[in-house]
């Protein structure tokens, strides 16, 4: 799953919400609704207590009570408490499933949030601005950078590593890629 340019054309402030997914239908006949997170973890819906929605006018709705949910490939199968059938599950496709920041659990110092390196400044340990991280997407051993770089043709994939994401601040990455990655990048 990639996490980036997905907010698609849902306009809400990102100061204090986070964009986990979308509606994309109803489930069944009580209510459920599929929703397909951007993370590709739908395992982490369970530990929200309630939800926002957003439609495409901004119009915000919630919060929403989460009364249970449950995986279903790559997507969740939720219930909440005010949504009892299919009708007003078929009301609510499409929509943009928010979650207050102020409801994200704590995490340990040395792991982040995706949303937290979206938009970043990324240079190397020289100083050379490489460009922003556009998007984040999983591999099965760690999660990836996209760059987007000072040309706007160019994209830099960069590993997320200890060894290779070396500094952070509120507005920059500073990464110290392994010899070759810069210019595998590039296709030099």
């Amino acid at each position: 799953m990639v996490l980036g340019d997905m907010a698609e054309d849902f306009h809400y402030s990102a100061d204090e919400y986070l964009l986990l997914g979308k509606i994309t239908k109803a489930h069944g006949m009580r209510g459920e609704v599929k929703v397909f997170l951007y993370s590709g973890q739908p395992e982490n819906i369970r530990s929200y207590k309630e939800l926002f929605l957003i439609d495409r006018q901004g119009e915000l709705f919630g919060p929403l009570a989460v009364l249970r949910s449950r995986d279903q490939a790559k997507l969740a199968i939720v219930q909440f408490a005010s949504v009892t059938d299919r009708n007003q599950a078929e009301e609510i496709e499409g929509r943009g499933v928010l979650l207050a920041k102020t409801d994200l659990p704590e995490i340990p110092e040395d792991e982040y949030y995706w949303h937290q390196y979206i938009g970043k400044a990324v240079v190397d340990v020289t100083g050379k601005n490489l460009g922003r991280v556009a998007q984040i997407f999983r591999t099965g051993l760690q999660d990836v950078l996209v760059i987007k770089g000072i040309d706007a043709d160019e994209e830099i994939l960069i590993p997320v590593t200890r060894e290779i994401i070396v500094g952070e601040t509120a507005g920059e990455l500073t990464v110290d890629p392994p010899p070759g990655l810069l210019e595998l990048n590039s296709g030099s």
